[in-house]
């Protein structure tokens, strides 16, 4: 029998942490994995014209999807770097705020419900970094690991670097973005049925 409840089960809720688990798994892994390659002496990397070192993953001669090893003190981009408590406060409090988020959310949600799970997996992969990497002496949390560089070598530009978190987090707020303007387009497309339905009243 289908349950009516549009609460969550306990099972639903379980796949739901099961799911966030195994991205932060992945994230985890893909960042030890790639670092202790690279970090390795037998890896050829190339060098560009900063001095920046990189692993041609795809399109060798243009480079346009390469690894290169990066530690970030900060948020995205590297900004906040100069308030790490006030970041990582942030970040402790955003998790705890998305954990509620997907606890309270009902059945029939799929796509909100898969955002959130993708950006809180993001968030637990990077925090895991603030709160558990060793520090360097200067900065008093762990850096972000990052290595997934997007580089166009003819034009010598390149994406910032980024890491299975940081894709986890933009693909999720992407959904969530898309999803409110599906919202308010069909709030739009209804707002004229009431209006024609009032003057019908009205008459």
């Amino acid at each position: 029998m289908t349950s009516t409840d549009p609460r969550p089960s306990f099972g639903l809720l379980a796949r739901r942490y099961l799911i966030v688990l195994g991205l932060v798994a992945l994230d985890l892994w893909s960042k030890a994995a790639v670092f202790a390659w690279l970090g390795g002496a037998d890896v050829e990397l190339l060098r560009d014209d900063h001095g920046h070192e990189r692993y041609h993953v795809l399109g060798e001669a243009v480079g346009w999807f390469t690894f290169m090893l990066s530690e970030n003190p900060g948020a995205a981009f590297g900004q906040f770097s100069g308030f790490p408590h006030a970041l990582v406060g942030l970040r402790v409090l955003a998790v705890l705020f998305l954990i509620v988020l997907i606890f309270r959310a009902r059945r029939g949600h799929g796509w909100y419900v898969t955002a959130l799970l993708l950006v809180l997996s993001g968030a637990l992969g990077n925090l895991y970094d603030n709160l558990f990497l060793p520090t360097d002496g200067v900065h008093p949390y762990g850096k972000v690991r990052d290595f997934i560089d997007v580089y166009f070598a003819r034009w010598d530009w390149h994406f910032p670097t980024f890491n299975v978190a940081d894709s986890c987090i933009t693909v999720g707020a992407v959904i969530l973005l898309l999803g409110s303007l599906g919202k308010e387009q069909e709030a739009e497309e209804a707002e004229p049925e009431v209006e024609r339905g009032g003057e019908r009243g009205a008459a």
